[in-house]
């Protein structure tokens, strides 16, 4: 059985037996960062309210970072609409970003020296998985964190 559980600003919430998830449709204009920001913390904050996940406020921040970052990306370097699917999988929140250019990132070295372009080393070094796929039309972005900082599944804080 699938359920809405939200259907608010392009939106569209579904749970199973399993799975708890958003998928959001950007523009690729101005506000989607932000609206994807939002998006990710009003998901959060549901899972854990509505279905008791244990959701740390760390983790709400660095899933709020890592949507900006894949957002920005995708808004920067593809034209036209970006899907950011969030998704929870056992005690983790998977973040996936799609956007239309099928050219892969590459995570470039670190050089404090270099103003910008860090983007993908931050996210690779805050998340507990990442990878890249390419799509028949794009490519998929997926980045998996931890929902909690207590490894026995506390809040860690919320």
């Amino acid at each position: 059985m699938v359920r809405t559980l939200v259907g608010e600003g392009g939106a569209a919430a579904h749970s199973d037996d399993a799975v708890l998830s958003v998928a959001v449709a950007l523009d690729g204009q101005g506000p989607s960062i932000a609206r994807a920001r939002h998006a990710a913390a009003g998901f959060l904050a549901r899972v854990r309210s509505e279905h008791g996940v244990a959701v740390s406020r760390r983790a709400v921040e660095v899933t709020q970072l890592v949507v900006s970052e894949l957002v920005t990306n995708a808004q920067k370097y593809a034209a036209g609409p970006i899907v950011m699917d969030l998704r929870i999988v056992g005690d983790l929140v998977e973040v996936q970003v799609w956007d239309s250019d099928p050219v892969l990132p590459v995570a470039r070295a670190a050089d404090v020296g270099r103003v910008g372009q860090h983007g993908l080393e931050i996210v690779m070094a805050l998340c507990q998985g990442f990878e890249v796929t390419r799509e028949p039309v794009g490519k998929r972005i997926t980045a998996r964190l931890a929902l909690t900082d207590d490894p026995q599944g506390g809040p860690g804080g919320w």
